[in-house]
């Protein structure tokens, strides 16, 4: 497969335009929010001096650009600053908090993807049938529910399954910080399976909104792509749906839903809040909702950085997937370099 790098550039470019852009607007409007973080922080009993010295600290008596100077320096050198909320390096923060989300992510985009594609493709097959109307309402409903009732209503289901594992499990081995591939590669097969068992109600709950949506757009691709001319002429060849499904169907019915796929991504990021706080999932989202109650800056603008930088890697892979599927755009003319 031949690739063209200068697309692959462009797209890596873009990315990182895109993430120091959201960097100084999100430090600004952190700097910009009502309420002072100082005060938040100490009490509204705290001495003169006390609050003189922590702003000194947070270097909040300095200009903005040199505030977002001296946080651009920290991140590459490790000092994110200090959480008012936990009074931690915001850094050993992330490391504590942000491998739950990501399990939890991960599942929630497995399970999205999994589902979506069959559903979309059965149903495209089998255009105006009993299929292919239960599949539409079924997305209908899906899109109509948020996803903090969808997870309310699994909670109260499956109440046993809140947290990452059951009380009185013992945790696997640290290596990734993610409960159930750490527990499947130290052989813990009870405790991975238990993980399993919980990361299921709260992924399935984040993952029905997005899998409603493109299985509708997976549905509509397969249809448009079955009247295409290629299609019918091998269907008048005698070749298996199988055979057609999968050589000529899949591949370009693929790239609009992988498009979506990409930005549904980020609505996962966005509901995770709601979704870990009913299933008391104790991740980095949780932490991100408390940050903001607490207006603590440097988490604030810790948490949407790290979300920023998930979406945009997110959609860098989607645009390289789409670049597989479709030869057209990863192999774009020189000219347009």
């Amino acid at each position: 497969m031949k690739w063209n790098w200068g697309f692959i550039l462009r797209r890596l470019a873009y990315s990182v335009l895109a993430l120091v852009g959201l960097s100084i607007l999100v430090f600004a409007i952190a700097r910009v929010l009502p309420g002072d973080p100082v005060r938040l922080a100490l009490g509204p009993h705290a001495s003169a001096s006390a609050v003189f010295q922590l702003r000194i600290q947070l270097h909040l008596n300095q200009p903005i650009w040199l505030q977002y100077i001296y946080w651009i320096e920290g991140i590459f050198t490790g000092n994110w600053g200090i959480s008012l909320f936990t009074h931690r390096n915001v850094l050993t923060d992330v490391e504590a908090f942000l491998p739950a989300t990501l399990e939890l992510l991960i599942a929630a985009a497995a399970i999205d993807i999994l589902i979506a594609v069959p559903l979309g493709v059965i149903a495209g097959r089998r255009e105006n049938t009993v299929v292919d109307n239960a599949v539409r309402v079924l997305s209908y409903v899906g899109i109509a529910i948020p996803s903090f009732v969808v997870a309310i209503f699994l909670q109260h289901f499956f109440p046993s399954y809140v947290g990452q594992l059951s009380p009185g499990v013992q945790p696997p081995p640290h290596i990734t910080g993610l409960a159930f591939l750490d527990a499947l590669v130290t052989a813990h097969f009870s405790t991975a399976w238990n993980a399993l068992l919980h990361i299921i109600p709260p992924a399935f709950a984040l993952a029905l909104g997005p899998i409603a949506q493109e299985a509708r757009i997976m549905r509509s691709s397969v249809v448009e792509n079955l009247g295409r001319d290629y299609t019918v002429a091998e269907i008048s060849r005698g070749l298996p749906e199988r055979v057609i499904t999968l050589k000529y169907l899949m591949k370009p019915s693929l790239i609009p839903t992988i498009t979506i796929y990409a930005l549904d991504i980020s609505s996962l990021i966005a509901n995770a809040f709601l979704v870990e706080l009913i299933f008391n999932w104790g991740g980095f989202s949780q932490y991100g909702l408390n940050a903001i109650l607490s207006k603590d800056l440097n988490a604030i603008v810790a948490v949407v950085m790290i979300a920023g930088v998930l979406f945009v890697i997110s959609n860098f892979l989607v645009d390289l997937t789409v670049g597989y599927l479709d030869p057209r755009i990863r192999l774009q003319s020189r000219s347009d370099e």
